[in-house]
């Protein structure tokens, strides 16, 4: 009988333990490589239970400065849960025109980039990549421009966008964040 209940328990546990894990979100569950890299993260795993904002990037861009902001909020708010995801993008003007590797090289030594940036991608409608679509479906309008932000809570769920005006430490950007951390 002791066995049993035993038995009983670790059932009951193990059920608790994987209830505990929410489900992948829609929104994140893609697969995408590390810039400059062969390494491939699905999304949902690598940042499942953290904030997450999403931007489209650009080297030789107006707003290439807010790369700057966004390493600093990454650096500010990484311990809470906040990552930064950096997306470079070509759809605009030519803004982005190097291969993944001189990308790379640029934003590090730059603007010492230590979050995470991804491949190069499309952003535009009719030609993005699937993270964009799905952005898009969730109500976000696609980028207009390079240095779109989209915030995404803890659950996966899009909370926010701001367009590429808006800079990273803008305060509605800081408040939105912090409401989520």
């Amino acid at each position: 009988m002791k066995f049993i209940l035993f038995a009983l328990g670790v059932i009951a546990m193990s059920n608790t333990a994987v209830a505990a894990k929410p489900p992948c979100s829609p929104l994140l569950d893609v697969e995408l490589r590390r810039l400059a890299g062969e390494e491939t993260v699905n999304l949902c795993e690598a940042y499942q239970g953290q904030v997450l904002l999403i931007v489209n990037t650009a080297s030789k861009c107006g707003f290439t400065s807010q790369y700057e902001g966004l390493e600093a909020l990454h650096a500010k708010y990484k311990d809470r849960g906040l990552v930064v995801l950096g997306f470079p993008s070509n759809d605009f003007a030519n803004q982005e025109p190097g291969s993944e590797e001189e990308i790379e090289k640029f934003c590090r030594l730059t603007y010492a980039v230590d979050f995470p940036m991804f491949e190069k991608v499309s952003v535009k409608k009719g030609t993005a990549n699937p993270l964009f679509e799905r952005l898009a479906q969730a109500g976000a309008p696609y980028p207009k421009w390079n240095f779109y932000k989209y915030l995404i809570d803890r659950d996966g769920n899009l909370v926010d966008h701001f367009v590429s005006l808006t800079k990273p430490q803008d305060r509605k950007v800081i408040k939105a964040i912090e409401s989520l951390l």
